[in-house]
């Protein structure tokens, strides 16, 4: 296949009717509304949600990267929201470092935790009592129920599935507690969480990425956790929530979530609310095919900033890889001209022989960076994600 070809076009972001517009009758100040700036946005509202378990790496960048640029060519708003649900794995000095590194990579977010907004805390912990009313309006609905299995059982399932060479889920054994078995539990304080009731049937999502996919998510999984026992959400029900009272309009983040994407349409549904544009991006894998770790410390920005490395030669190496933007290796990069050009088919920046700092030498490895019909590959590591050529992997600012 030539370099450039059909598996690197993108039809993302010239879909413009997908944009929605400001709410007739807004006023300036209220959640989802920029109360300045250079006059009315389009309504675009992107979001990045990292988990402070580990300090970001170059995935991340990517990800956040691509929610800035998509935001500033709409003139809409970039959030930052630290998504701290897991507790047990949380870092120290993990939530701080992210904002840090975002402020020092030039991609600021325009709300956040440490710059405040309208449609705050954005912190993930400082919501729990949201979640909470969410799982029990979702109860009260009959969408969610309460489940009293302890973990020992949920074991023995696992360990059965296993047995039987099956996928381990839940048997929605709970689903079918009757009002009075429920009262006599929760009266008794019997530990428990909420389990959101999936319903049978297909889901069919438009991903802005994927294209369309058919899921059945009743038929394949048991009834998901929502809210743990803890009293803190689970990424499900925490996401949904969160996006919907922040106005997001579209969820930009890994393909790693394509497949609960299906989850989240019905929660949507179940709660009645509109949900946003979905576009799942392919991932940057290690030469292995694994996905990148928080806990490869060489691929954290903050330590590639500790040694020298320029925000710009990362903003390159994570938009060469499989992003598709046209150009030469003498058109600038800045990221003023990522927002304000379109990019068309991706022609190949393929040379061999840097002609600048920030031409086609691996940030990690240093080792020369070549075409495939997928993208850019480093000799030594970083590529894009396998199959991208099987989807429609589109640009986000045509």
């Amino acid at each position: 296949m030539a370099l450039g070809a059909g598996c690197l076009r993108w039809r993302l972001f010239h879909r413009r009717a997908l944009v929605p517009r400001p709410a007739v009758g807004s006023r300036p100040g209220l959640c989802g509304l920029s109360s300045g700036g250079e006059g009315p946005g389009s309504g675009v509202r992107v979001r990045f949600g990292p988990s402070p378990t580990g300090f970001l790496h170059l995935g991340g960048l990517r990800t956040a990267l691509y929610n800035y640029i998509f935001a500033k060519k709409h003139r809409g708003q970039f959030i930052l929201r630290i998504e701290d649900t897991d507790q047990s794995r949380l870092v120290p000095g993990a939530t701080e470092s992210i904002e840090d590194v975002l402020e020092w990579a030039g991609i600021p977010p325009d709300e956040s935790p440490r710059r405040g907004g309208s449609c705050g805390p954005y912190q993930q912990s400082e919501r729990l009592d949201l979640y909470r009313k969410a799982a029990e309006t979702l109860v009260k609905g009959k969408s969610a129920y309460y489940c009293f299995c302890t973990p020992s059982r949920l074991e023995i399932l696992k360990k059965e599935a296993l047995r039987m060479r099956q996928t381990p889920r839940y048997d929605n054994r709970c689903r079918h507690l009757s009002a009075e078995q429920i009262e006599k539990r929760l009266a008794q304080g019997t530990p428990y969480v909420i389990r959101f009731h999936l319903d049978q049937g297909t889901v069919t999502i438009d991903d802005l990425v994927y294209g369309l996919s058919r899921m059945e998510p009743a038929s394949v999984e048991g009834d998901p956790v929502i809210l743990k026992a803890d009293g803190f959400p689970t990424y499900h029900l925490a996401n949904v929530v969160d996006d919907h009272h922040m106005k997001i309009s579209h969820v930009l983040r890994g393909t790693e979530w394509l497949t609960s994407t299906a989850k989240h349409v019905l929660m949507y549904s179940a709660f009645g609310w509109q949900p946003p544009i979905f576009a799942h991006l392919p991932l940057l894998l290690n030469k292995d095919g694994s996905k990148l770790s928080k806990r490869q410390s060489d691929l954290f920005i903050q330590n590639l900033s500790q040694n020298g490395y320029l925000p710009e030669a990362l903003l390159d190496i994570v938009t060469n890889c499989g992003s598709g933007f046209s150009g030469t290796v003498d058109k600038e990069r800045a990221l003023f001209y990522l927002v304000q050009h379109t990019p068309g088919t991706s022609n190949g920046l393929g040379c061999v022989v840097c002609k600048a700092v920030m031409c086609l030498e691996c940030v990690i490895c240093r080792a020369a960076v070549i075409w495939s019909c997928c993208g850019l590959f480093c000799q030594n590591g970083i590529r894009l994600q396998n199959g991208a050529c099987d989807h429609r992997f589109d640009t986000f600012l045509s």
